[in-house]
C-alpha cells in the first residue's frame, strides 16, 4: 500500500469506465445528489456536440465528471477540498490564499493523473 493509499484510505469504488453509464454508476453511490447536475450536463454535452459537429463537449464532459469521481471516492479527499475552498474564499492574506490555492491545484491535478490513467 502506498502512503498515498495510507493517508486517504482505501476508496469507496473503484475509478469507473469514462463513459456516461460508467459515471453515472459511480455518481449514484458516492454521491446522489449530483444526479440531476450530472444530467444536464450531459444534455448540455450532447447539444453542444451536435451544434458544434465535435465531440469537444462530451470529452470535456467525460473528464469533468471522471475527475468529480476520482475525486470523491474518496471521502478524506472531498472534504478536505470542501475545506480548503471554504478557507480560500475567506482568506485574509495573499500569502494564505496562495497556500491554499496551491493544495487546492495539487488535488485537482491528482484527480486528472488517476482519470487519465
Amino acid at each position: 500500500m502506498t502512503e498515498h493509499q495510507t493517508i486517504m484510505g482505501e476508496p469507496l469504488i473503484p475509478l469507473p469506465a469514462l463513459t456516461p453509464a460508467g459515471l453515472r454508476t459511480a455518481i449514484a453511490q458516492i454521491a446522489p445528489a449530483q444526479l440531476p447536475a450530472f444530467v444536464s450536463h450531459l444534455d448540455q454535452a450532447v447539444e453542444q456536440a451536435a451544434a458544434q459537429s465535435t465531440i469537444a463537449p462530451l470529452l470535456a464532459f467525460l473528464q469533468y465528471w471522471g475527475e468529480f469521481v476520482a475525486i470523491h471516492r474518496y471521502p478524506t479527499r472531498a472534504s478536505r477540498l470542501r475545506s480548503l475552498e471554504s478557507a480560500a474564499d475567506t482568506a485574509e492574506s495573499p500569502e494564505s490564499l496562495s497556500r491554499l490555492t496551491s493544495e487546492i491545484q495539487q488535488i485537482l491535478a491528482e484527480a486528472e493523473r488517476e482519470v487519465s490513467g
